[in-house]
């Protein structure tokens, strides 16, 4: 069968790594800032926190309802719109009162901004690749941390100059005007033609995936995802508010977070390599192994040398989880449902961030420190290891016995390998 991959297949993912790199900067302003917003609002580290998880929520959200809206009018005029959306967000976020930083975040940088541009890139370019998906999502999702490597550490050097309020303006200029042409003049329809997914079986309405009913699967991945990125939006959204409570300057932390987030970026290319190889679901596992251990080490870790090194590792470890949903849905489930199967996942996963941004805020606000979040990131970690864990063991119940008589042997041997 010839694959439907080819140099354009290349030239859009890229495109659609600098579109993600740039658009979701635009949240970590108020992370690397989240302590100045606290103090000129008068508010709680929970305040500023909730516009960072309103931005994902809010993305997460109309992921939904914008993939249905880039199957009938074009990824291109999704992205366009929500990049135009995320500077007027920014804009609208300066203001004097937290209802306008929430607003600003939620409605415009994450429901109609982040949202036309995440969940349609995501089904956009898996429809480009066939032989190496799971390295093209990987890439793709990768744009959120080129985000967080390249733009905390400038976002603090603007803020020390002109303000938090006059760095997001301009940053709202930066990002519309370089998103907005890059999505018109590159994205174009895709070439891939409806399939249907290996593992499913049966007709329209009594699919059945990993022997389960198809919908109880996707609900089961769902809450594994938002699970698991409960712990993994903890850091991201603390660590530079967490570095200066143990006396690490506020561009040290900055840093820090540019080297978590840098790490991701990298790992995930290794991540995507392997969950070609392995499947999206092995891939989850690892990944979700990885981050418990790195939260055991924030949890316990107060010296900078460390802590650079468990960031380090954290970022290896939960940045190939979210690519591997999305590839795990795509070798699951009829390709045909992508547009709303990959969205819903995507919904709960940017739930998680949602609330694991929040959630630490305010359990720092109610004990002073914290130690309490990272505890309760390790509780949600361990239920994503349980669901994740059952699911790969019926998956390789279910392949047994197919690959078994195909590979005219036992399903021990037939599945060795996979």
């Amino acid at each position: 069968m010839t694959s439907i991959e080819t140099r354009a297949s290349w030239v859009i993912a890229f495109t659609a790594l600098g579109v993600m790199s740039i658009a979701y900067g635009a949240p970590f302003v108020a992370v690397v800032a989240l302590k100045e917003i606290a103090g000129e609002l008068g508010s709680a580290r929970s305040v500023p926190a909730l516009a960072y998880s309103l931005a994902w929520f809010g993305a997460a959200v109309g992921g939904i309802a914008m993939g249905r809206v880039a199957e009938r009018v074009g990824v291109r005029w999704t992205v366009a719109f929500g990049a135009v959306m995320i500077g007027i967000g920014l804009v609208v976020s300066t203001g004097d009162s937290t209802w306008r930083l929430w607003v600003g975040h939620g409605l415009f940088i994450g429901l109609l901004g982040n949202a036309g541009i995440n969940a349609p890139l995501y089904i956009y370019v898996s429809r480009w690749f066939d032989r190496r998906r799971g390295t093209a999502l990987a890439l793709i999702s990768s744009g959120q941390y080129v985000a967080g490597a390249v733009w905390p550490s400038l976002f603090e050097r603007g803020i020390a100059t002109f303000g938090w309020r006059e760095t997001m303006v301009i940053f709202a200029f930066v990002e519309a005007l370089s998103v907005v042409p890059l999505a018109l003049l590159i994205l174009r329809t895709p070439p891939e033609t409806v399939q249907h997914g290996a593992l499913a079986s049966g007709g329209h309405g009594r699919l059945r995936v990993l022997g389960l009913p198809a919908n109880m699967t996707l609900a089961l991945l769902s809450i594994a995802a938002f699970m698991c990125c409960v712990p993994m939006a903890m850091p991201q959204g603390h660590l530079v508010a967490f570095c200066t409570d143990l006396g690490i300057t506020p561009s040290h932390g900055a840093a820090m977070l540019s080297v978590l987030l840098g790490c991701a970026f990298v790992s995930r290319q290794f991540w995507g390599w392997i969950s070609d190889r392995i499947g999206g679901l092995r891939t989850v596992l690892a990944g979700s192994l990885c981050q418990i251990v790195a939260m055991v080490g924030f949890l316990l870790t107060r010296n900078e040398a460390a802590l650079f090194a468990v960031a380090s590792f954290f970022g290896f470890g939960f940045s190939g989880m979210i690519p591997a949903y999305a590839l795990a849905v795509r070798e699951l489930f009829p390709a045909a449902e992508a547009a709303w199967r990959v969205p819903t996942l995507l919904l709960f996963s940017g739930s998680g961030m949602a609330a694991g941004g929040w959630l630490a805020g305010a359990l720092y606000d109610r004990f002073g420190f914290y130690g309490a979040a990272f505890a309760s990131g390790l509780v949600f970690n361990l239920i994503n290891l349980i669901i994740i864990g059952s699911l790969v063991l019926r998956r390789r119940q279910t392949l047994r016995p197919a690959l078994a008589g195909l590979a005219g042997t036992s399903g021990d041997q037939a599945i060795k390998g996979w």
